[in-house]
């Protein structure tokens, strides 16, 4: 009995190391971002990343010691096609020059509001890119500025530079889908390809997109149903919408790509599906409809209409 104790014990020690040294991926409160930002100790500090695409926005209030990046400095125009992500060696100076660190938690926010305010998607895209890269312990302030304020917090305008941080050697780039892994994955048995776009660009009725339409077997889940109505930088609790993604095929035994105009949306997307929900295979198509209507001489096919999955 005295042998079978210390092992228990033992065991029970050794789980929560595990659980206090594993990094993890996922969403925090503003409460325990703003406890681990205020640690005594500044080299068990958080890399906090303020990820707006209006440096304004940064000037006028940001979380304490956030190093300011502009999301679409990791994208740029190539071969024609713009806001494409940019080639490893720039991604890489840059997260370096952000702070981006092997060894470090790293907290990413942006601003929150009700829609048509996205900014949510400017913080999901730079997680993704992080993963990509090798980062493994990151962490979206869930709520944002919007609820970082709401909860009595301070905002500062003081300017916070990171040191250059050091990513890993070995990146994740298997959580990328390609054009030519897309059109692998559609119409098989087990796989769902997702357009987090809303529904609007999914049948065609915008005036954005070079094409118009979706990708054939595509089914339309708009990002914004995953989220909050009074702060789209706020994450729905999984009970909440599980009986809707259920109702639109998007199950955890399921093989999942999702995508949308640029990347933002789908990234957001596989994010929650991933991080929140827990489903273990969820890929992000990179080129997003923007490549997709160009290649191949405007020739891959195209589909209008349809109605949003699962209501």
């Amino acid at each position: 009995m005295k042998i079978q104790t210390s092992l228990l014990a033992i065991a029970a020690l050794f789980t929560g190391l595990a659980s206090t040294v594993f990094a993890e991926i996922g969403t925090i409160t503003c409460a325990d971002a703003k406890a681990l930002i205020e640690n005594k100790d500044a080299a068990q500090r958080p890399i906090v990343l303020d990820t707006r695409g209006g440096y304004k926005d940064y000037f006028r209030g940001h979380l304490p010691t956030a190093h300011h990046i502009n999301f679409d400095t990791l994208r740029g125009t190539d071969s024609g096609v713009a806001v494409q992500y940019l080639p490893p060696a720039l991604t890489k100076a840059l997260l370096t020059r952000a702070g981006a660190d092997k060894d470090r938690l790293h907290l990413i926010y942006a601003t929150g509001d009700v829609l048509p305010n996205d900014e949510i998607l400017s913080a999901s895209m730079v997680a993704f890119v992080l993963e990509k890269y090798g980062i493994k312990d990151i962490k979206i302030v869930d709520g944002g500025v919007a609820e970082w304020k709401k909860q009595g917090f301070a905002a500062t305008q003081e300017y916070f530079g990171n040191p250059a941080g050091h990513l890993p050697k070995k990146g994740n780039p298997e959580i990328a889908a390609t054009v030519a892994d897309v059109q692998k994955h559609v119409g098989k048995p087990g796989n769902v390809l997702v357009d987090a776009r809303p529904i609007n660009e999914f049948r065609g009725e915008d005036e954005v997109w070079l094409r118009k339409g979706h990708i054939p077997g595509a089914i339309s889940f708009h990002w914004a149903r995953l989220m909050e109505k009074d702060n789209t930088h706020k994450f729905k609790p999984f009970a909440e919408v599980k009986d809707q993604l259920e109702k639109a095929g998007i199950t955890k035994d399921k093989n999942i790509i999702c995508y949308c105009g640029t990347s933002r949306e789908g990234s957001l997307v596989r994010f929650y599906l991933k991080y929140v929900a827990g489903f273990p295979n969820v890929r992000l198509y990179e080129g997003a409809w923007k490549e997709y209507v160009w290649l191949k001489d405007k020739s891959l096919p195209a589909e209008q209409g349809g109605e949003p999955a699962g209501q």
